[in-house]
């Protein structure tokens, strides 16, 4: 990997590389590990699903109430890892989230599994419970309310979208002499392309 032979705009190397992931049959190519920090500057990761990518937007949904909402709203910046061992790739992206405008986030809601809708409207996300009993017993009586209904989008799950500042393309070679594409955005929304040492 060159800084001649990637593409000049990050997006589309992303692009190019996700589709091969998914082509050679990676495991779970889209799924990304998350790091959002505290305002007390405490860090902290879980893995999540890219949903999409649009308008320059990382796209994922989550619990607005569960940790990483509340990190998010306490500090808006975060960075994603996507790792594909079999190709023996990485990307990192660094950027700034926002939540996706209310009617996509219904509209995507509505398009889940029965059982993934229920769960999100009585599930505590990252809060203590007592024990698994208490969140069948929630998603059954849940479950009975909502028959025959179309279910609601609860107002505390919906998505994010995250604008890239930042992406780190890695591509791994022999005696660790890796390859490794930097792009940054500048001021005037160009993005600068080089090479970092390994």
């Amino acid at each position: 990997m060159t800084k001649s032979n990637t593409h000049t705009n990050p997006f589309q190397q992303f692009e190019q590389w996700l589709e091969e992931a998914i082509q050679e049959k990676a495991e779970e190519p889209t799924a990304m590990v998350i790091a959002t920090v505290s305002a007390a500057r405490h860090p902290s990761t879980r893995t999540v699903l890219l949903k999409g990518v649009e308008n320059g937007q990382f796209i994922f949904f989550s619990n607005y109430e569960s940790r990483k909402g509340q990190q998010l709203a306490e500090n808006p910046y975060i960075s994603l890892s996507f790792v594909w061992h079999k190709l023996e790739r990485q990307v990192h992206i660094e950027g700034k989230v926002e939540k996706y405008a209310e009617e996509k986030s219904n509209n995507y809601f509505a398009s889940r599994p029965y059982k993934s809708r229920i769960g999100a409207r009585i599930s505590p996300q990252s809060k203590i419970i007592t024990s698994r009993m208490q969140i069948m017993r929630a998603f059954v009586a849940e479950s009975i309310k909502w028959t025959g209904k179309a279910i609601k989008r609860p107002d505390n799950w919906g998505g994010y979208g995250v604008t890239p500042t930042r992406f780190e393309f890695w591509q791994g070679r022999e005696n660790r002499l890796h390859d490794r594409i930097q792009y940054t955005q500048q001021a005037n929304g160009d993005w600068e392309k080089n090479r970092l040492a390994p």
